[in-house]
């Protein structure tokens, strides 16, 4: 297809379609409105449809969860200057948790660039450390190879976003004789390479590994998910009876309710996942960093493991913990190559049982289950969480802000993959809200419910008028302590109970006027109410619903790894001792106690 004549910004929305883009998020200005422009004709024909947030940072934010909802790339525009700048914390937020999008940012006119003219500022350079690759377009016949090049990135290897700055006379420029450049077709990336494919020497040696270990774990991670792996890791975990914890990031990734799953490890992860995290001879990290908030004290984290990482990112190989055998590759491919070689050599790799070892797990976990505290005052935040979780159709969609809400929700929410959004990595107050957005416009069937705190909420409340405006039948709940909650939990433990700027309470908002100031369901839960059928009314509501959940104000979130501390050190938990809890099984299979 050859066009005559056309413009910058014709090509940036033709090129964006051919990549596959089916909604931009975003907010209008100055130097993005030739672009707006073009896109009004593009909407009017049905081709890509607009979503106008309210902030820009709601743009990043929901672009972000469209991409991990659908695996796609998500898409998001803004303005130069404080609009560009808004998007900040959501493209550090996607960095980190490996999410790909382009997002794309007007500038002033090129004869401008460097007079400090009007709403100019520099977002190359801002986001420089925070993107997995930039371009500031100098002329719109660049455009078409760019946009290809932009979506290649940001989705391979380890997908990030990437930044297109489009300055506005650019936009407005005219193009002769325009013919769109083939996907696929990238005249500048000769050099970018992604390694697929590990050494099948390797692969043996972790095979090796595999088939002589007795108290083997796996640990997954988000990588998991981003490569749609868990048909992998189940039959990784089934062939030889491997528990599996995950990351905050990889829920999802194994299935929940399975008796091999052991929930999230970590910081607040549950007792047993980190008991056998201390305790297991083989840790088979798979899409996983080795987060600070994963490891606790680093030096002690899986001591006495033999490691085997599987992870596409080369730089993460041996970044904190130096493993036996370094997987480099897409996880799904290498899983799905171990498994080939395994089962194509079962003469030679013969798995020891792990009977014992489930087994003593097993009994971890019925010693340390997560609770689930009544207070007669008020209900627990876990209580109203674990009502949603009994409540909430299959195949819900949840997405939490941050704070001691999220990580009970990690706790008790069973999800599916990509059925879990949340900022794991930045830990982003105000993602709650615009990311339920993004996943509400990429699962349009399926429910969406936003786990928020009362003050993550405000970071971000304006985002219930795009809710209105496209009618989108999302699920707010918020967990009202009237505190930031995991601040003052730290207060208490590490402060001596200085709650300095912790309590919301003064200038907290009516949260159900407000919701219905915009035209939205809303309704509070105390005390006293029927908790299911207050829960089942949020549900079963058609359209969009608030609802404040009034909780017990000094909830603790646990259990909890101090900074500095090993993970089987957990605060919250009465009398616990990993070394304890031998079954007779375990001991006729060891024969031998011998604690760590």
């Amino acid at each position: 297809m050859i066009i005559d004549q056309t413009t910058g910004s014709f090509a940036l929305l033709d090129g964006l379609v051919r990549n596959g883009a089916k909604y931009i998020f975003g907010y209008p200005g100055g130097a993005i409105l030739p672009i707006y422009d073009e896109l009004n004709a593009w909407e009017r024909q049905g081709i890509i449809k607009h979503i106008l947030v309210r902030h820009e940072q709601a743009a990043a934010h929901a672009a972000d969860a469209y991409a991990r909802t659908t695996g796609e790339v998500g898409v998001c525009f803004a303005t130069s200057g404080p609009g560009a700048t808004n998007l900040v914390t959501g493209i550090a937020t996607a960095q980190i948790d490996s999410v790909p999008m382009v997002i794309i940012t007007g500038q002033v006119g090129r004869s401008f660039i460097g007079t400090d003219a009007f709403q100019e500022v520099d977002i190359f350079g801002i986001t420089l450390p925070i993107v997995k690759h930039s371009y500031t377009l100098r002329n719109a016949e660049d455009i078409s190879n760019i946009i290809n090049e932009a979506f290649y990135i940001a989705k391979t290897g380890r997908p990030g976003p990437v930044l297109i700055d489009v300055p506005k006379d650019v936009g407005l420029e005219v193009i002769k004789n325009y013919c769109p450049v083939e996907l696929y077709n990238f005249l500048r990336l000769k050099d970018y390479h992604i390694k697929f494919k590990s050494n099948k020497t390797k692969i043996h040696q972790a095979l090796y590994y595999l088939t002589h270990s007795s108290q083997p774990l796996l640990y997954v991670g988000g990588g998991a998910v981003i490569s749609n792996s868990r048909d992998e890791i189940t039959r990784l975990s089934r062939y030889f009876n491997i528990p599996v914890t995950t990351t905050l990031k990889g829920k999802g990734a194994f299935d929940e309710n399975h008796p091999l799953c052991l929930g999230m490890l970590g910081m607040h992860g549950t007792a047993y996942a980190n008991f056998a995290i201390n305790e297991c001879d083989l840790l088979i990290a798979v899409g996983a960093r080795f987060d600070d908030r994963v490891t606790g004290k680093l030096d002690e984290f899986a001591a006495h493991a033999k490691i085997i990482h599987i992870d596409i990112d080369p730089a993460e190989i041996a970044k904190n913990c130096i493993p036996q055998v370094g997987l480099i590759g897409d996880v799904k491919r290498i899983i799905q190559e171990l498994l080939e070689i395994y089962t194509n050599n079962t003469d030679i790799y013969k798995p020891k049982s792990t009977k014992a070892w489930r087994s003593r797990i097993n009994a971890w976990r019925e010693a340390y289950p997560l609770l689930i505290p009544t207070p007669e005052e008020a209900f627990s935040p876990q209580q109203i969480i674990n009502e949603i979780n009994k409540v909430s159709p299959k195949d819900t969609v949840f997405t939490t802000d941050v704070g001691q809400h999220q990580m009970w929700a990690a706790q008790f929410l069973k999800c599916g993959i990509r059925k879990w959004v949340s900022s794991a990595g930045l830990g982003t107050m105000g993602f709650g809200v615009p990311s339920s957005l993004g996943a509400q416009i990429a699962c349009p069937d399926l429910p969406v419910v936003c786990i928020s705190g009362d003050a993550s909420f405000q970071m971000n409340p304006q985002e219930l008028g795009t809710i209105v405006q496209y009618n989108l039948p999302i699920k707010i709940a918020i967990i009202n302590n009237k505190f930031q909650g995991m601040v003052r939990q730290w207060q208490e433990s590490f402060y001596d109970s200085r709650y300095s700027h912790s309590n919301m309470s003064e200038g907290q908002p009516n949260f159900v006027k407000l919701a219905e100031s915009y035209g939205i369901k809303s309704f509070i839960v105390k005390k006293g109410d029927n908790l299911t059928e207050k829960v089942e009314e949020m549900f079963n509501h058609d359209g969009p619903v608030l609802v404040d959940f009034r909780v017990n104000r000094e909830e603790n979130c646990y259990p909890m790894v101090a900074p500095g501390k090993s993970n089987a050190q957990m605060l919250g938990m009465v009398d616990y001792d990993p070394d304890i809890i031998f079954t007779e099984e375990w001991k006729k299979d060891n024969k031998k106690v011998e604690k760590s």
